[in-house]
């Protein structure tokens, strides 16, 4: 393939339309797609190098198989899927034979940029009997999950923002400005700053880039976000601030939650979060004065200290208000397919903690595998994903890996996770296949994005819906061949009762399903098409659920099957996306199941009222507060590997203020150890005088072993989850305390000193090289 090509990013989950040009396998331009409804046109600077995504060295081309030494060698797709399948078998007839639940352990259901194989990963923890499943979404999210399931009703309700047409945007633990996080963000952020009618508060321990156009920047102490926001929620109370036509007409438990924030010592709280006074007043006038306010919270709160009960104070600041359902606040928005599903309290016998969202908190996965308990995990099944880098205490997911009965890694490259597994399976990327993702958050209208194969698959690689089909033949779970040959032609003749025709199928083996679907209604779409069959359903769901919405979207009058039917079709045909729903602002009711919203959360008023400042202090052996994986100009997830892509911070440098580095003799390019009590590592330091004194900053993104051209292997950057404490997380979802690691700077040895310079030195050449190309 050459030319144009319609597709879109995969950097950060807001997913902008992109028109890529390639030459042979390489993207070699990139611009915005102005044909993408959602998008349309915007670009960042990340997306200019996506084509180290998928044309690096450590692309994966063959299944591979540990050997006993620990190392690899390559064996066939067939002899990789039939051993694969006979311990899998094995070990679900060992589980039903004792009796246990299912020890499979499912770590994925897609990045950032794709999800089509997530469907079928998770049959197959199904028909492994188990409900083990680990993501990304487990690491940051779930904390927020568990609050809006509180609140609305259902863990899938999930909040979205007006921030085009906001008059008051405030801005929590978040730099839009470099992670985007909604559409067109520096575009919206600077009409903001443009507006002399519309004002911004950043709540942010460093004076970001979107901090610097704030009317008012509140710079609290890490750690502190619960107490602050809860001290401004008082005082929002205290002068009438509530909304108490709205909470009347639409909530319950306004004066349980208004007792307790009446409880705050507000003065002590602001102190405790070291902000002036006068700038938390001017924050609140702010918000009184707001028409329509909308709050926009990411990982700062969510990855912070207190961090689910961060969220609940979040969304009690927009409902208190009255900021919810109208244009420019916040609301509630639609699904084509939900991304994460309702658990109802169910908890791992191992840990204790809550499934939220259907999903275990990704910070247990080590202690679900390293325990004498009978029901442990067993098999640890990884796509799309990399747990050695990316779960907390490194070591410990790295000693879980090894010791599982079985480990398989679906990916594309030889990450850190596939180099412990017993078998990589490799995958075609991103831009190798149709592709989706299901961060569909925008409302009132709300948009899908079914992107094209830019390039074919890489020889040697399979798309996931192929390897999952071609292991369920193995395990024996598809019908023969005429009943699949039948299937196909009722789907193309008469698609909207191919479920009803399959219905025997199904109901002896719902598991299979996706690939059911993949082998049959999947051969009638086009050409590559066939992984997108797992949608239709979605889209019948979609159209049954919200005909109107959907209606409006496609501009037509069908209802029942044949709506669903259109929703489909128009997916499949409409390469820069489209509008799926369009909602009326008063419909955000129908969207929660609860009439009410229920502002009242026993224990997460019981966490508020029992906050106390003599407990939260820095930790005097580890005085300093390390954000855990910043975003910066350069640096992504843990999919683009290649050192080259990066045009600034190819070090990944430990930012901190000449300050903090003097502390300890150091300055500006200097090697220093960063160490916590879970351990140490060496990075290059950078002064940063934007950090609040005693912060330091590392980015995400880095600390992967990559070819160094010699036979070898050099890691680049830092490798952060060596230094961070699984047991550091929210009591409630689990999620990591990643963005108020406490820490401690020291002078670093010649012999540490001696191998970074090494490594870096590797590392240039490798840039050097790849600058070349």
């Amino acid at each position: 393939m050459s030319g144009w090509h319609k597709t879109a990013c995969n950097l950060c989950y807001v997913n902008c339309g992109l028109e890529v040009q390639t030459a042979g396998r390489a993207i070699t331009r990139v611009r915005g797609d102005r044909d993408n409804p959602r998008s349309a046109g915007y670009l960042c600077q990340k997306p200019q190098r996506l084509t180290w995504y998928g044309d690096h060295d450590d692309r994966l081309t063959t299944p591979l198989r540990r050997r006993h030494d620990g190392t690899h060698e390559p064996i066939g797709w067939d002899v990789a899927l039939a051993e694969i399948a006979a311990r899998l078998r094995a070990v679900r007839d060992a589980d039903t034979a004792a009796g246990r639940p299912g020890s499979f352990a499912y770590v994925g259901g897609g990045g950032q940029g794709n999800h089509s194989g997530g469907g079928f990963g998770l049959a197959l923890m199904r028909w492994m009997n188990s409900t083990r499943f680990f993501g990304a979404l487990s690491q940051e999210k779930t904390g927020d999950f568990w609050v809006n399931g509180k609140l609305f009703g259902a863990q899938t309700c999930h909040t979205s923002e007006g921030v085009e047409e906001c008059d008051l945007l405030v801005v929590l633990g978040c730099n839009p400005w470099m992670a985007n996080g909604f559409t067109r963000a520096r575009h919206a952020v600077n009409a903001i700053r443009n507006d002399p009618n519309r004002k911004m508060i950043v709540i942010d321990p460093r004076r970001t880039e979107t901090a610097a156009m704030a009317d008012v920047h509140l710079a609290l102490r890490p750690g502190t976000d619960a107490y602050l926001l809860g001290a401004i929620l008082a005082l929002v109370v205290a002068r009438g601030g509530a909304d108490r036509a709205f909470l009347d007409r639409h909530t319950e438990g306004f004066e349980q939650v208004a007792a307790a924030l009446r409880a705050i010592p507000v003065d002590a709280w602001i102190t405790h979060a070291e902000v002036d006074r006068a700038d938390v007043e001017r924050a609140v006038e702010l918000i009184l004065a707001a028409g329509a306010m909308t709050v926009r919270a990411e990982l700062g709160i969510q990855q912070g200290r207190n961090s689910t009960l961060n969220s609940y104070l979040e969304k009690l600041l927009f409902l208190l208000t009255g900021n919810f359902g109208r244009p420019g606040t916040n609301g509630l928005h639609s699904w084509l397919v939900p991304l994460w599903r309702e658990s109802n309290g169910e908890r791992s016998e191992i840990t204790g903690f809550e499934y939220i969202g259907g999903l275990l908190p990704l910070n247990t996965l080590a202690e679900e595998v390293l325990t004498d308990h009978p029901h442990r995990a067993r098999v640890l099944w990884v796509e799309s994903s990399n747990p050695a880098n990316t779960a907390a205490d490194t070591q410990a997911t790295e000693r879980a890996i090894r010791e599982c009965e079985l480990s398989v890694v679906v990916d594309v490259a030889y990450t850190e996770s596939a180099a412990l597994a017993d078998y990589v399976l490799p995958a075609a990327s991103q831009f190798e296949k149709w592709e989706w993702t299901f961060f569909d958050f925008e409302w009132p209208t709300n948009y899908f994005h079914l992107r094209r194969a830019v390039f074919d698959p890489l020889p040697g690689t399979l798309v996931e819906a192929e390897i999952y089909a071609r292991l369920a033949d193995e395990l024996g779970l598809l019908p023969d061949r005429p009943t699949l040959d039948r299937l196909t032609e009722l789907a193309r003749t008469d698609r909207p009762n191919l479920l009803t025709h399959a219905g025997p199928l199904l109901r002896e083996n719902p598991s299979i399903a996706p690939v059911l679907l993949y082998r049959t209604l999947g051969r009638t779409l086009p050409d590559g098409a066939a992984p997108a069959a797992v949608l239709w359903p979605g889209c019948h769901a979609a159209a049954a659920r919200m005909p109107t919405a959907v209606q409006r979207a496609l501009g037509t009058d069908l209802t029942g099957p044949a709506l669903g039917e259109a929703l489909f079709d128009r997916v499949l045909a409409s390469p820069s996306g489209l509008a799926f729903s369009v909602h009326t602002y008063d419909e955000v009711w129908t969207l929660m199941p609860n009439e009410r919203i229920r502002l009242a959360v026993p224990e997460l008023l019981d966490w508020l009222t029992g906050l106390d400042p003599r407990r939260d202090g820095p930790d005097p052996d580890y005085p300093l507060s390390l954000v855990n994986g910043q975003r910066r100009s350069h640096n992504a997830n843990q999919i683009l590997r290649p050192p080259a892509w990066r045009r600034t911070d190819p070090d990944g440098a430990l930012r901190a203020r000449a300050e903090d580095l003097a502390a300890i003799g150091a300055t500006d390019g200097d090697w220093v150890a960063v160490v916590s009590r879970a351990g140490r590592i060496v990075v290059r330091a950078e002064v940063d005088e934007t950090l609040r004194r005693g912060q330091v900053a590392l980015p995400h993104g880095y600390g992967m072993a990559v070819p160094d051209g010699c036979g070898g292997r050099v890691t680049h950057g830092p490798r952060i989850n060596l230094i961070t404490d699984a047991a550091d997380r929210d009591p409630i979802a689990g999620t990591p305390h990643h963005k108020d690691v406490p820490v401690r700077l020291e002078r670093v040895t010649p012999a540490e000193r001696a191998h970074a310079e090494r490594d870096r030195e590797r590392v240039r050449q490798l840039i050097e090289r790849g600058s070349r190309r």
